[in-house]
């Protein structure tokens, strides 16, 4: 398993959940958009990254990406408090983490986005993306939310 607590991984994850909230697109969406290329950047670089508002961080990488604006909006059809992107970055951190060992994080972040499981966390008006990583590890496991 991977290392647990990964910042890299954290700060990648955070950077595309923020994005994804900026430019109103499904986190799936903006992987697409960043392709594996941006996206090992990223994570390799997230500690240089993260000395930079994340505002500027996301800002270059839309210009750079020409991310557009879609109309996938979670934020605002929350019914309930929203959590930060920092909170939401950590669930996807933890799941990669879980699923996939080190010398295979960039291929993690690259299947989990693109995974079932991406809607479901993304999803604000359920809990599920308050539940356990060991309990979002085995529903991803499974297929399924058990």
């Amino acid at each position: 398993m991977a290392a647990k607590n990964n910042n890299n991984l954290f700060f990648t994850c955070s950077l595309i959940e923020y994005m994804g909230r900026l430019e109103k697109q499904p986190r799936s969406r903006i992987v697409d958009y960043l392709g594996r290329k941006n996206i090992k950047q990223i994570y390799k670089y997230a500690d240089v990254f993260h000395c930079e508002p994340i505002e500027k961080v996301a800002a270059e990488f839309i210009e750079r990406c020409e991310i557009n604006e879609g109309d996938f909006d979670n934020v605002s059809a929350c019914k309930y408090a929203v959590p930060n992107y920092w909170d939401i970055g950590e669930v996807y951190e933890r799941l990669i983490e879980d699923i996939y060992d080190d010398a295979e994080i960039e291929t993690g972040i690259w299947e989990i986005y693109h995974s079932w499981i991406d809607r479901h966390i993304s999803d604000f008006n359920t809990d599920f993306y308050y539940q356990s990583r060991e309990y979002i590890a085995a529903c991803y496991q499974a297929g399924e939310i058990l």
